[in-house]
């Protein structure tokens, strides 16, 4: 009796007891590397939708673009080509911006949201440079292997 019936069971229960260790294991090394990721992506993006030069203005929106996505993509695009390009080409207006410190809010495989403190500096014309400094909750979808902004808001 033991041979054939309590020594299987207890194969049997290691066994499962271990597929379940295994698929737990995946699953925390996939919200941490989720949680990387989305990092990365907010602190790059932000940077790239604050800064611009009145001379590349173009080039730098469109560098931009490429990291957003939704209805985040469709306002970026309405307002910069409507507001900013105009306004920065005119008054030669120069953003530059670093992200201070990072930390994610929520993460889920395919879903982020990340708190990030901002410096900005903002250049018009020859005045000197004014320094801001903000935070901004970035909303963040994963859209194939890439994190894209699905939404930006600054405080």
């Amino acid at each position: 009796m033991l041979v054939y019936g309590l020594l299987p069971g207890f194969a049997l229960l290691l066994a499962m007891s271990a597929g379940l260790l295994k698929w737990k294991d995946s699953s925390i090394r996939g919200i941490d590397d989720a949680r990387s990721q989305s990092v990365t992506a907010a602190t790059d993006s932000t940077v790239s939708v604050l800064t611009f030069r009145f001379d590349t203005v173009d080039h730098d929106v469109a560098v931009a673009r490429e990291k957003l996505t939704g209805e985040f993509l469709d306002t970026y695009t309405t307002r910069t080509q409507q507001e900013l390009i105009p306004n920065a080409k005119q008054r030669h207006v120069a953003a530059s911006a670093h992200v201070a410190a990072a930390a994610p809010e929520a993460v889920t495989p395919n879903k982020a949201t990340v708190l990030l403190f901002v410096d900005q500096s903002v250049k018009i014309g020859d005045a000197a440079p004014e320094a801001t400094e903000s935070s901004v909750r970035v909303t963040l979808d994963k859209v194939g292997e890439r994190w894209l902004v699905s939404d930006f808001d600054q405080y």
